[in-house]
């Protein structure tokens, strides 16, 4: 995953290059003709995303997504980058007037303005993101459930088994229904395994802000934490500086990409996340003439623990293995739960 995260990252930097501007919408090149469906119907798939595609994060992940489709299902793609919400109807429907008639918003924070378009332009189908279903949904809008909390249950499970303190720590961005959702599953892996360890979540008000990432995490550390979980994007560089200087130790997990390069002896293991499969799916199904629906990222097409662990004895790794096959199976079922942490 990491080494082809670096391979985009480097084809990326050609195109900004040749773009002459960051942040405006560019176009690969298209191939000479995009497939057809059988009426002769072409398709051209647009993304957009809140974030830069260089950030080897989320926005990375949706951008390898969205070339993907580019290159395995011919079409043509384009794509625009750090869209904020205000912004994000009026670029769809630059899309849509230039004959874009996939489009795909990278981010929960869309999913309402797409929902709106897509009532609006019955011929174009579009995907969002968010966590949950949607109700009565139009029937061109494919919504893609991105189900965070079940790889953290793998995550509680083996911060449960690890710590040495008893006390665990979560630090999450934004007061949101998905991160609420992690703790939870988490709880529930605690529970479930019998484990007498105390979760202590807090969250930093942005998933960006390195320096309140690394405060929390100091804190945390002042108070016998010694496995820190980070459901965070570039605030994470502030929770790795943070634990690299703890005077004992401590273990930390990641989130979407491997980063254990960034605190090598302290990391543990990531959810990786993979937009690709996804995004391949739900495109082949709508040139297939299945315009809409509900895409529910799981194991093995959506995200994965990191294996094998880092850090942590043998016995674990195959404990925490063994866990995770559990889940996808089904003998081990994860709630669900959005209720708010006070």
């Amino acid at each position: 995953m990491r080494a082809r995260i670096f391979a985009v990252l480097a084809v990326l930097m050609v195109l900004l290059l040749v773009a002459g501007q960051c942040g405006a919408p560019a176009t690969p090149e298209a191939p000479a003709q995009a497939p057809a469906t059988e009426g002769g119907k072409q398709f051209k798939f647009a993304a957009i995303f809140p974030g830069v595609i260089t950030d080897a994060d989320y926005n990375t992940l949706g951008y390898i997504g969205a070339t993907a489709v580019q290159s395995d299902l011919g079409l043509e793609m384009a794509y625009s980058e750090s869209v904020a919400v205000p912004d994000v109807e009026r670029v769809m429907r630059e899309y849509i007037d230039n004959g874009f008639n996939i489009i795909f918003t990278h981010g929960g924070q869309f999913v309402s303005q797409t929902i709106a378009l897509a009532k609006e332009f019955p011929d174009v189908y579009f995907i969002g993101e968010g966590d949950s279903p949607v109700e009565d949904p139009p029937p061109n809008f494919w919504i893609i459930d991105r189900n965070f909390h079940v790889g953290f249950y793998a995550i509680g499970a083996l911060a449960g088994k690890l710590t040495q303190t008893g006390k665990v720590g979560y630090i999450g961005g934004l007061t949101l229904p998905f991160s609420y959702a992690e703790v939870h599953a988490m709880e529930q892996a605690i529970n479930d395994l019998g484990l007498d360890v105390e979760i202590n979540p807090v969250w930093a008000g942005d998933f960006n802000d390195p320096t309140k990432a690394r405060e929390l995490t100091q804190a945390m550390l002042s108070e016998d934490v010694d496995v820190i979980v980070g459901s965070l994007n570039l605030g994470m560089f502030g929770l790795f500086e943070a634990v690299k200087g703890a005077d004992r130790q401590v273990w930390a997990t990641a989130k979407y990409v491997d980063k254990s390069n960034y605190a090598p002896d302290n990391y543990v293991t990531a959810v990786l996340y993979d937009w690709s499969t996804p995004l391949k799916d739900i495109t082949q199904k709508i040139m297939d003439g299945e315009t809409g629906g509900y895409y529910p990222m799981q194991f093995g097409s959506g995200f994965d623990i990191q294996l094998p662990l880092k850090n942590v004895p043998p016995d674990l790794n195959d404990e925490i293995s063994k866990l995770v096959e559990d889940i996808k199976t089904g003998k081990i079922k994860v709630e669900k739960n959005t209720e708010p942490i006070e």
